[in-house]
C-alpha cells in the first residue's frame, strides 16, 4: 500500500498541518509519499524530506501552482493518483478546495474531517456539528480523505526522504489567482496558537475587542469570535472559530461571551482547557468549560488583566 499526501505550504515553509496528516498516513500504514507543488518552493522540499515516516517527496513546479488553485492542484493530482491507494490532505480552506474535485473525478467517496484512523479502510468523523462520532469503513479502491489536523500528533523530523520532479500538467480550466486580502497581525495564527481567547456577541461591539486583545497581547494569544460576532460585523470572517470556521485545540481557550451554540463549540471543544466568562449561567459553554466565571465581562477581563500586570505577564 501506497499513502499520497498533499502538502499544505506557502512556498517557503511547510504549514504544521501538513504534519499531522503524515500522522494520520502512517495509521494507514505503506510507504508514505508527500506531494509538494508550487513555485520556488525549494525551501518546502527540504523540510518535507526531513520528516518522519516519509519515504518520497513528489516536487513540482509551476507559476499555476503558486497559490495552490484547485483547477491546478486537480489537474496535478490526477496525473499520479494510479499509483497510491490513498490521497490525503488537511482538511483546511485549501484542502477543502480542492479534494472534493479530486474524489469527483475519481468516482469515489471522499471521506471528510477524520479524527482517528482505525484501519486502513475504517476512520473516525464528526458528524451534527461535532455532537456524534461516525466510524467510516470504505470499499473503494482509492481513499479520498481530509484529515482534521487538530486531533493527530505532528510528525516529528529525522527522516531522509527521496525527492522525485514531476511535471505539472495544466490547470484544467483557465480560472487565475487576481489577489488576497489578509489581516496582518503579530499574533500567532489562530490554528496554530497555543492560548486562544475569543470573543463572542456579549462583546456588544467590534471596539469592545480591545478589551480581549490587551489581554491576548499578554498571553501571546491567538484572538478568535463567534459565528455571531462575525456576522454582526464586530470582526473578519478570519477571526471565527466553529464549525463553518477554524477548528482549534489549543492548550487553552477562553471564551468571553460567548453564549456557546453548536456550530462554535464543533470547533474548539477539543482544547486541553477551557476557560468561559459569561453573565448568564445558563449558557452552554459552561457544559463544556473546565473553568466557569458568572460574570459581567466589562468587569472580569480588566480585573484579569490587572492580575496579569501584577505577575509581569
Amino acid at each position: 500500500m501506497t499513502v499520497l499526501v498533499i502538502a499544505e505550504h506557502d512556498n517557503a515553509s511547510l504549514n504544521d498541518a501538513t504534519r499531522a496528516v503524515i500522522t494520520a498516513a502512517k495509521g494507514i500504514g505503506g510507504d508514505i509519499h508527500v506531494l509538494v507543488g508550487g513555485e520556488d518552493c525549494g525551501p518546502v522540499i527540504e523540510i518535507v524530506k526531513g520528516l518522519d515516516g516519509v519515504t518520497k517527496v513528489l516536487h513540482a513546479e509551476s507559476p499555476a501552482l503558486k497559490n495552490r488553485l484547485a483547477e491546478a492542484m486537480e489537474t496535478l493530482v490526477l496525473s499520479i493518483a494510479d499509483g497510491y491507494d490513498a490521497i490525503l490532505a488537511a482538511a483546511s480552506t485549501t484542502g477543502k478546495n480542492f479534494m472534493p474535485r479530486i474524489a469527483a473525478k475519481l468516482d469515489v467517496m471522499q471521506i471528510s474531517d477524520i479524527t482517528a484512523v482505525e484501519s486502513a479502510d475504517t476512520f473516525v468523523r464528526p458528524i451534527y456539528a461535532g455532537n456524534a462520532m461516525m466510524t467510516v469503513k470504505s470499499n473503494d479502491a482509492k481513499k479520498v480523505i481530509t484529515v482534521r489536523p487538530t486531533t493527530f500528533e505532528k510528525a516529528g523530523d529525522g527522516g531522509s526522504a527521496s525527492v522525485e520532479t514531476i511535471d505539472a500538467p495544466a490547470p484544467a480550466a483557465a480560472s487565475e489567482f487576481v489577489s488576497e486580502e489578509l489581516s496582518k497581525s503579530d499574533r500567532p495564527d489562530l490554528g496554530s496558537a497555543k492560548i486562544v481567547i475569543s470573543g463572542g456577541r456579549g462583546m456588544g461591539n467590534g471596539e469592545n475587542f480591545a478589551i480581549i486583545e490587551k489581554v491576548a497581547d499578554r498571553l501571546g494569544a491567538a484572538v478568535g469570535a463567534s459565528r455571531a460576532a462575525v456576522d454582526a460585523g464586530f470582526v473578519p470572517n478570519d477571526y471565527q472559530v466553529g464549525q463553518t470556521g477554524k477548528v482549534v485545540a489549543p492548550e487553552l481557550y477562553i471564551a468571553v461571551g460567548i453564549s456557546g451554540a453548536i456550530q462554535h463549540l464543533a470547533g474548539m471543544k477539543d482544547s486541553k482547557v477551557i476557560v468561559a466568562i459569561n453573565k448568564d449561567e445558563e449558557a452552554p459553554i459552561f457544559s463544556v468549560a473546565d473553568y466557569g466565571l458568572v460574570a459581567d465581562l466589562f468587569t472580569a477581563v480588566p480585573e484579569f488583566e490587572a492580575e496579569l500586570e501584577k505577575a509581569g505577564v
